[in-house]
């Protein structure tokens, strides 16, 4: 049982929870992942390490309520348990060499991006960190992406925080400005990360991304996770998260991503009931 040292609510919808866990936090990097389940009969899903204390022996995650387990999670209460909690899983984000990063983060994303900024900021690197986002309502780690950025722009679909657009179209207008980087690492939602590759290849940019679909049991067993690379087939709890960019077959990820979301809603609605009825009770 892993304890839960704390609770935040970072917006309506995205929550973050700290962790006891020394031996993950023992080894863990920006870019490995924990899978998890809340209870004995619950189901197990990934979830990017946002942070880690390895002298607190506390790990950070930070998810997004869209499914039930989701929503069994995000009831559980600051000082309760959940069941499992396993990992560092994954590849961490390779850093070695980076001396100027452009780091693009979408909506939750973010969570996954911010301590491969931090990271490369404390590396010595030149970071600007480009976040994008519906509204300012969800706009979610402000403060800390500030703090390990050397430039940090907002971009928001209704214009009401920072600038009003897409987060390429702030990237775009960095590299045209005169702005030369080794690397971009881009982290959110697939769409974004297609669009934001598909820029950079005009560029001739490296460029990094990382994939998080569907996974049960982390070790490239079940398949679940496959995705097409350069032509082949790979694995994301194994070969990744972090792929080029430039080589990932976005349109057949994004097919097999909404292959659940019927299912994941159905989920999410059912586990609702169970925890009104649990509370009326």
């Amino acid at each position: 049982m892993f304890k839960i040292v704390a609770k935040e609510s970072l917006n309506p919808t995205v929550s973050k929870m700290v962790i006891s866990a020394p031996a993950i936090a023992k080894k863990a990097e920006p870019g490995q992942f924990i899978i998890l389940r809340v209870d004995e009969d619950g189901e197990r899903i990934p979830l990017t390490i946002a942070d880690f204390d390895r002298e607190n022996g506390t790990v950070t995650i930070i998810y997004q309520i869209v499914g039930g387990t989701t929503k069994a999670l995000d009831a559980k209460k600051e000082g309760e348990y959940i069941c499992d909690f396993v990992g560092p899983l994954g590849r961490a984000t390779e850093t070695d060499g980076i001396k100027k990063v452009a780091v693009i983060g979408g909506g939750v994303g973010c969570a996954i991006a911010l301590p491969v900024a931090k990271k490369l900021h404390e590396l010595g690197a030149e970071v600007h960190s480009v976040v994008g986002f519906r509204n300012k309502d969800l706009v979610i780690l402000q403060k800390e992406f500030t703090e390990y950025s050397d430039k940090y722009i907002i971009m928001t679909d209704d214009g009401s925080i920072g600038e009003k657009g897409l987060v390429t179209d702030a990237l775009k207008k960095l590299i045209e400005s005169g702005e030369k980087y080794d690397e971009v690492i881009a982290i959110g939602p697939l769409i974004m990360m297609k669009f934001v590759c598909k820029l950079t290849k005009e560029y001739g940019i490296k460029t990094t991304v990382s994939m998080n679909p569907i996974m049960i049991d982390g070790t490239g067993m079940c398949g679940g996770c496959r995705l097409t690379v350069g032509g082949k087939v790979k694995f994301a709890c194994v070969d990744g998260p972090d792929f080029d960019g430039h080589e990932v077959d976005f349109d057949e990820a994004m097919d097999r991503g909404t292959m659940y979301r019927e299912f994941e809603r159905h989920s999410y609605e059912e586990t609702c009931n169970l925890l009104n009825k649990s509370v009326e009770a």
